[in-house]
Formats: C-alpha cells, sequence, structure tokens
C-alpha cells in the first residue's frame, strides 16, 4: 500500500460542543419565537413595534440557521509532501497573474508576485507564469520583462540558499531577517546577497521610473502576447505576457474573460493540468505551495472528483489590534474548515490550484461533454480522439470555440506523452487570436466552459458551479502561510471591497442557480448548499439590524415596552439567547488563537459593516435589476497611504471618503443617543424599569459598539 500524501482530521470537540450549543441554542430561538408570535395573535401587544421586531428576529433565525453548517463538521488536513511521486513523475502547473490598472495596482508589487511565482520549489520545465494585463499598459510589459531579467540571478540564489521567503521585496525587509541570519554563515552568501540586492533596486528604480511617464490605461487596443522567456533551452519556468484584446463595443467580462482567456492561451503553450491563480497582489510566501496541493490532486481516493485546493488569504500587513477585521478570522479560521468537512470550501479567488478538467465538465456524467472525451477505463483521464466525421468537430467547436488547437490541448490535458508546442510565430499567432473579443462568440465559454460571466465574483460563483456538478474541493491552513497579500487599512476600502462581494453574492442568491432552488436540486451535499446559502443571505442581516436599532430606541423613547420584564421568566430566556449568541463568538475567536481584542474588535466591525456595505450591496442589486445601474467593477485600491497606515496601527478609524457608506449608520447612531438620553429621563421620572429595561440596555450596548462613529462625528465636529 502507497504511503499517504495528507491526513484529515474532524475537530472532535469544536463539532461536538457545536452540536451541543446549536441544540440549546435553538430551543431558545423557538421559545422566543412562541412569545412573539403568541402575543401577536393575542393582540395585546403594539402591533406594528411587535410585528417590526418579530419580521427581524425571523430573519436573525433563518440566517443563524444556515450559519450553523459551518459548525457541524469541522475537519483539520495536513500533508505529507515527502510521499509525493519523483519530480520527474509530477504533472505541470500554469500560474495565472491578472492586473488591471498600474495607478491603482503598484507594478513593482505585481512584479514581486511574478517573482515569487516563478521562485517556487517545482521543476522549472513543469511550470510556467502568466501575467494577464487588462490595462494594456505599456509600463507592465516593461517591467515584466525587467522582472525576468532580475529572475535569472533571483531563482537560482533562493535555490541554492533553500530561501522560503521568495518574494524578493519580502525577503529584503524585516519579512526575511530570519532566513538572512541563518544563511549568513554560509560560504559566499553575504556577497550575493548584497549583488542581488543591488540588482532589485535598479529593477524597483527601472519600474518606477517608467511608471511615472505611464499613460492612461487603453481601453481600445488589439490583443497581445509576448512570451518572456521560453523554458526550453533552460532550466527556468516559462514566462508570458498577455493583454487580451479590449474593444468598447465588445462585452469585457472582466476577471473571469481574463481567466479564460489564459485558460485558452496557456493550453496552446504549457498546457499544464492544473492553474494556481493569484491576485496581482498575493505573493507565494513558500516555495512548497505547489508540491502541498500536489498531495491532493495526486492522491487516487479523491483525485477523481477533486476540482481545487484553497489556501488561505493571509495579510501581512494586518495590525495587533485589526479594528477592521482585515484578517478574515472567522472566514479563513472557522468557516472554510466547517465547510470543507461537509464537501469543500468556497472559492476565495486567489490561492487556489484548480484542475483544468473540471472547468470542462462534470467529474460524475460525462454525457453534457462532447464526443472528444472519453473515460479510459476505471481511471478519469481524457484521451485524443481523431476527428471521425464533420459533425464531431462541430461539436467541439460550439462549445470550445474554432481552434483546432485548443481543442486538441484540451483532448491532451492529462496525457505525459505529448509534449509541449514549440513556440514558435504560429503558436503566438494562435495565442493573439484566442485572446480577441470576438473568440468566444457563439461558443459556451463563459456558461458551461471555464469561468462563469452571470456574477462577477468569478471565482465564488464558479466554485459553486462546480460544486453544484459534484465537483469537491479542500481547503489546507498550514502554519507557514503559502500566499501573502496587502488588506485594506481603511473604512472606505474595505467597505468598497464587501459592498462588492455583497452584490455579487446577493445577485447569485435570487438568480436561476439560487442555492434555495438549483443548489438543492443539485448534486452538492445539503449542508454544502447550506453553507453557500449563508454567503449568499446573510448580507440580508442588514435589514434586522437596521430594525433593531430603530424600534427598541423608539420604544424607549415613548415608554412602550417590547421586551419582557425583568421578572418574568421569558426575560431570562431573552438574556440566555443574547449571553450564548456572545459566548458561542468568544469561544470561536478564543479557540482559533485571538484574545478579548479580537472578539471585540469583530463585534464591533460587524455591526458597521452590516448596516453599510452589506446595506448598499443588497441595494445595488435592486437598483440593477430595476434598471437604474447596471454591473460594474470596483477595482480595489492596492496603492498604501502612509498616513492612513499609521492611523490603522494606532487602532484608530479612517472614515475619509466613505460619507456615503456611513450615512445609514450615522443615523442610527445619532437616532440612539438622542433616544437614550431622553429615554433615561423618562425612565427616572416614571420609574417603570422592569418594561423598559430590555430596550434601553440594547441601545445603550449598540452605543458602546458605535463609539468609533461617535468619536468621529465630535472629531470632524472640532475640526
Amino acid at each position: 500500500m502507497d504511503a499517504p500524501y495528507h491526513t484529515c482530521t474532524v475537530q472532535q470537540p469544536r463539532a461536538t460542543l457545536g452540536r451541543i450549543h446549536i441544540l440549546l441554542h435553538f430551543s431558545a430561538i423557538l421559545g422566543l419565537l412562541y412569545y412573539r408570535i403568541k402575543h401577536l395573535l393575542h393582540g395585546d401587544v403594539p402591533i406594528i413595534s411587535w410585528g417590526l421586531i418579530t419580521f427581524a428576529e425571523l430573519i436573525f433565525t433563518l440566517i443563524w440557521l444556515v450559519t450553523q453548517s459551518f459548525r457541524w463538521r469541522p475537519v483539520a488536513r495536513s500533508i505529507r509532501p515527502e510521499n509525493l511521486p519523483a519530480e520527474t513523475e509530477l504533472p505541470g502547473v500554469d500560474v495565472f497573474i491578472c492586473t488591471a490598472d498600474p495607478t491603482k495596482e503598484p507594478v513593482v508589487e505585481v512584479m514581486n508576485t511574478v517573482l515569487s511565482a516563478m521562485s517556487l520549489d517545482y521543476p522549472p520545465e513543469k511550470l510556467a507564469v502568466y501575467l494577464s494585463d487588462d490595462g494594456g499598459a505599456a509600463v507592465t510589459l516593461y517591467a515584466v520583462k525587467e522582472a525576468c531579467g532580475f529572475a535569472k540571478v533571483w531563482v537560482p540564489f533562493v535555490r541554492k540558499y533553500g530561501i522560503k521567503t521568495i518574494c524578493p521585496d519580502a525577503f529584503f525587509s524585516s519579512f526575511g531577517d530570519d532566513e538572512r541570519l541563518m544563511a549568513m554563515g554560509r560560504n559566499e552568501f553575504k556577497n550575493e546577497e548584497e549583488n542581488i540586492k543591488a540588482a532589485y533596486e535598479v529593477l524597483k528604480k527601472n519600474v518606477e521610473k517608467a511608471n511615472s511617464v505611464e499613460g492612461p490605461v487603453r481601453m481600445d487596443r488589439p490583443p497581445y502576447t509576448e512570451v518572456i522567456h521560453d523554458n526550453k533551452e533552460s532550466k527556468f519556468p516559462l514566462l508570458v505576457y498577455m493583454s487580451r484584446e479590449r474593444r468598447p463595443s465588445r462585452p469585457h467580462r472582466f476577471k473571469a474573460g481574463a481567466l479564460n482567456a489564459l485558460l485558452r492561451v496557456s493550453g496552446v503553450m504549457s498546457n499544464a493540468p492544473y492553474m494556481l491563480v493569484l491576485d496581482c497582489d498575493m505573493y507565494c510566501n513558500d516555495p512548497s505551495s505547489a508540491k502541498q496541493a500536489m498531495c491532493f490532486h495526486l492522491d487516487q481516493n479523491i483525485s477523481t472528483t477533486l476540482s481545487y485546493v484553497q489556501f488561505p488569504q493571509t495579510f501581512y500587513n494586518v495590525s495587533k489590534n485589526d479594528i477592521y477585521d482585515a484578517q478574515s478570522r472567522s472566514a479563513y479560521k472557522n468557516k472554510y474548515q466547517g465547510m470543507d468537512g461537509v464537501g469543500g470550501t468556497i472559492c476565495a479567488g486567489t490561492g487556489y490550484y484548480l484542475k483544468k478538467e473540471a472547468l470542462y465538465g462534470s467529474p460524475i456524467n460525462q454525457h453534457d461533454m462532447t464526443s472528444l472525451f472519453l473515460k479510459a477505463q476505471s481511471q478519469y483521464k481524457w484521451e485524443s480522439l481523431l476527428y471521425q466525421s464533420e459533425e464531431s468537430l462541430q461539436e467541439a467547436e460550439q462549445k470550445f470555440g474554432a481552434s483546432r488547437k485548443f481543442i486538441n490541448s484540451v483532448n491532451s490535458l492529462n496525457d505525459p506523452k505529448i509534449g509541449k508546442e514549440i513556440l514558435c510565430d504560429e503558436i503566438i499567432d494562435e495565442a493573439k487570436t484566442l485572446a480577441s473579443c470576438t473568440y468566444e462568440e457563439n461558443t459556451s465559454w463563459g456558461k458551461e466552459i471555464g469561468y462563469s460571466y452571470n456574477s462577477l465574483l468569478e471565482s465564488s460563483y464558479t466554485g459553486y458551479l462546480l460544486h453544484s456538478k459534484g465537483w469537491k474541493s479542500v481547503y489546507l491552513y498550514p502554519k507557514r502561510p503559502c500566499f501573502l497579500g496587502c488588506s485594506t487599512i481603511d473604512m472606505k476600502d474595505a467597505l468598497v471591497q464587501l459592498m462588492k462581494w455583497a452584490s455579487g453574492l446577493v445577485q447569485v442568491g435570487f438568480s436561476k442557480y439560487s442555492p434555495l432552488t438549483y443548489g438543492f436540486m443539485s448534486r452538492m451535499p445539503l449542508v454544502q448548499n447550506m453553507c453557500y446559502a449563508y454567503f449568499m443571505f446573510s448580507h440580508f442581516l442588514s435589514i434586522p439590524c437596521f430594525l433593531y436599532g430603530i424600534v427598541p430606541p423608539l420604544c424607549f423613547l415613548i415608554g412602550t415596552p417590547v421586551f419582557p420584564k425583568v421578572t418574568s421568566p421569558w426575560f431570562a430566556l431573552f438574556t440566555t439567547i443574547f449571553l450564548s449568541s456572545l459566548a458561542e463568538h468568544l469561544y470561536e475567536v478564543l479557540s482559533s488563537g485571538g484574545n478579548l481584542r479580537t472578539w471585540w474588535n469583530e463585534q464591533r466591525i460587524w455591526i458597521i459593516k452590516t448596516v453599510t456595505a452589506c446595506l448598499f450591496g443588497c441595494l445595488d442589486v435592486l437598483m440593477k435589476w430595476l434598471g437604474v445601474a447596471k454591473a460594474n467593477f470596483r477595482l480595489t485600491n492596492k496603492a498604501i497611504d502612509e498616513e492612513k497606515l499609521r492611523k490603522y496601527e494606532k487602532g484608530k478609524f479612517d472614515f475619509q471618503g466613505a460619507k456615503l457608506f456611513m450615512v445609514p449608520l450615522t443615523f442610527l447612531v445619532v437616532f440612539n443617543v438622542v433616544c437614550f438620553i431622553f429615554g433615561m429621563k423618562r425612565l427616572v421620572s416614571e420609574r417603570n424599569f422592569e418594561e423598559i429595561f430590555g430596550q434601553g440596555f440594547l441601545s445603550f450596548y449598540c452605543l458602546v459598539l458605535s463609539y468609533p462613529i461617535l468619536e468621529g462625528l465630535v472629531s470632524k465636529k472640532d475640526k
């Protein structure tokens, strides 16, 4: 029996405690709903205020129910790369890096991502790096050529000394101090390091100089593909620059279109069966990530249905006092592990190794594929099939387009006997055709083939469709982050990013591919489908949060009770639910390496984001549905502002540029302040403490959570 490549362990204490909590907490919620509905039916309470609160609590309950799917079976995975086959037997990997605007995505940072990808600890003849430039910027093409020249000294250097910090900028910063100190004792290291650092400084200077004179992004341009380095002649990865065609009169398809173009271009060049997708600011931090992913992809027990291996997004610029929850602890340390245990986690959009054939069909039923694809014996492999009729060729062209070279590449995707194409002028011309605007017309690209065009969250939505077809995925959280990126450090960028995600996910939730309909009837496990339902509908928590921010404070102001008396047993039920929710969150934070400050920051930013970005994301979908607005890709600014960075590191909220987002939250805060002050005055005069305590306490708790907003309003007034 072959030695295992990986292990999967159910986090039993966490799963057991989670299930016990689900049972107890849900019993309390049922009691709460019984109390509400009973009084509403009897008509002995204010109908409007109680009706609104009951409606809010019903939404809270539904979202809470689907959230429990993450707690049902959390798993932890470990890998054993030492058991992998020899490097000569490893499959090829294509690395896809997408950039769109050199003004928002610093070119030097993009080149660091490219250099880190070229430095992966993987057979260089089986590694190819593709840079897609949707801005068509001359500076990006110039920079990648400069980076290629530097890579010829950088890559041998990191391999010679076994350096793990393979991003040059990180290695020459404080992040690489430990490795440099460890290598100092080795002969010739210091001299080599100084020479390479000098070469890197020249690279940075040249790129920054070119960037300073760069013109605007060209929105009207032909396709362009250039092989920056061919790996046929030297032990060095293939490096390709691609700028797909862009015309104002043609749909652009944003990142999904870029990834599909990369699929086709790589198919006629390197044609690796696996691909790594990276955001341009998410550099490789561990050279062994490809081999870690192969520990799953090469396991015959799971490989037939495994579509991708997802790594967490980890950020190097997150401060200890992470006021914006930039690390997304809840997602990457709790939800993703829980989702992994029930069929596979959502695709995060970066840092995942995907099997290309997953984008071309189903792992179980091949009837929807063309006759070009055959299942070989009991193994899941693609085999070449000679064109025996014009009909079979037309069927293939209807799906994949008119390029026979690309169709042949799909046929031979997993055939190690077929070598790579010689990168001659004919192949370059073919690549340009595959990157043109018109190539996808009347084909299945963006529908049945490749990344889907039905959502701006191309990777998450495509991952959802893969799971619906029966594909699985795994989530690996190694001790050393395999990928590191730059997170948002101010309120505006954080809210813009969340609004984009909310809008994209809600749009899918109300489409024909909703988890409530399409997902429920698909091959996806029910619990996994509930996880997707959470991602797509949890943004509607903005509605009950908004109602809870208005109704109880208003009732506190006018003296109308909406919660039981303090002396009533029902009040103990409400208190239990409140404390149970806080305790559940606190346990998850502490068990995942957080502390009380982490817990408090997450409580606070959750409220802020829910009634701002999530609310605007839902409104954005409504406006698109009404035809008031159209789909628009919002590129997150990756450039670092030193002043914003200082505020973030000091734990001070920066609301600059986020005025529109803050309108609903500012209204709620001011409204709560007024209601609380005059409500307390009424409480003192009427002494109805038992009846009004519930909403008074809730209003006070909301004000404590909203302290940063109050502080921002006061400081703004002072200025």
